[in-house]
């Protein structure tokens, strides 16, 4: 009995040892993900040699998924009481990547002092499909508008930035500002607006069904697509659910500015989304700013168009007259 029993205990507390040791090695994969992240991360030591302040993993949906969270930088020395936020969104075919990937390109902005920059999460087509995505990032937006006065965000400009999935997600916030049915019921702001001030589409895709038959290293008609995937489905048996999706389904009138920097080599998402839907922007009369980074493919063009970005939202953030370049750009040589 008495052997039994001590075996009983050895046995319980090896494993709880094992749970604290696999609540650790998750702990430590967590840091590992944030601290080498992907092109736009930032280290811990880092963010704090930058004149920012930070707040990570603040949830935006009342919900526990840490996928529904942003993270925030505040300039310590801010221009005015009340400054424009820049919202980043992440890419990875809505099926990878993290938010972590956001200060990389927001931190810039937010050391002149003249912006916040926020970064956000959202459900991965592995967890949800489509409309789920959206919902995610409305939720967000909303929480930033609800706590603009808690930051000293100035909640009538709000711009948002995305590249690839994040990129057609930005752009989606653009168009549907006023599509109840896309609005979603995540958090505790449902009657906040989740409008945007202007859009900044890296390579985004803009009109789903037609990447089929485009030049692609990706087979759009199979069900493993990043697009399929997104929509629960292939896209040819999905055609309502593709279009639904889509952001030029959307585009109206009064839809904000949008700035989309595009290589015309993109064998991830076509150069010819970003044709579509600078022709559809155009023709709703929407400011549209298109521009061709010369032989790039998906992304690989590096910061060559961040003057652009720059000056994009300082037009329609800090209301400047500044000029916005369409001229194509050479893609940087390695």
């Amino acid at each position: 009995m008495i052997r039994t029993a001590l075996l009983v205990i050895v046995m319980v507390f090896v494993s709880a040892c094992s749970l604290v040791q696999s609540h650790k090695v998750q702990r430590e994969s967590d840091t590992d993900q944030r601290d080498r992240g992907q092109s736009g991360a930032m280290t811990l030591d880092e963010l704090h040699k930058e004149p920012v302040k930070f707040e990570l993993d603040i949830p935006y949906a009342g919900t526990h998924n840490p996928r529904q969270r942003l993270d925030l930088y505040l300039p310590k020395d801010r221009r005015s009481d009340k400054i424009p936020a820049i919202v980043f969104i992440h890419g990875g075919g809505w099926q990878q990547g993290n938010k972590s990937d956001g200060p990389g390109q927001v931190v810039p902005f937010v050391r002149t002092g003249q912006y916040v920059g926020i970064s956000i999460g959202y459900r991965l087509s592995g967890e949800a499909t489509w409309p789920a995505q959206i919902h995610d990032c409305k939720a967000a937006i909303r929480w930033v508008r609800a706590n603009a006065d808690k930051y000293g965000i100035a909640p009538q400009r709000i711009g948002v930035w995305g590249r690839s999935a994040g990129g057609h997600l930005v752009l989606m916030l653009g168009v549907s500002g006023d599509v109840p049915e896309l609005e979603g019921d995540l958090g505790p702001h449902k009657g906040v607006s989740s409008k945007v001030t202007c859009v900044a589409n890296f390579f985004g895709v803009s009109e789903i069904s037609a990447i089929i038959g485009r030049p692609s290293d990706t087979d759009r008609t199979k069900p493993d697509a990043p697009e399929a995937k997104l929509i629960g489905g292939p896209l040819r048996e999905n055609a309502d659910k593709a279009r639904a999706a889509s952001p030029i389904t959307y585009v109206t009138a009064n839809d904000p500015p949008v700035l989309t920097v595009h290589g015309d080599e993109d064998r991830t998402v076509p150069y010819d989304q970003a044709l579509r839907l600078d022709t559809a922007l155009r023709k709703a009369g929407v400011p549209s700013y298109l521009v061709t980074v010369k032989g790039a493919g998906h992304g690989d063009f590096g910061n060559a168009a961040n003057d652009r970005v720059a000056a994009f939202f300082a037009k329609y953030l800090l209301g400047k007259d500044a000029e916005i370049s369409t001229e194509a750009i050479e893609k940087p040589e390695r």
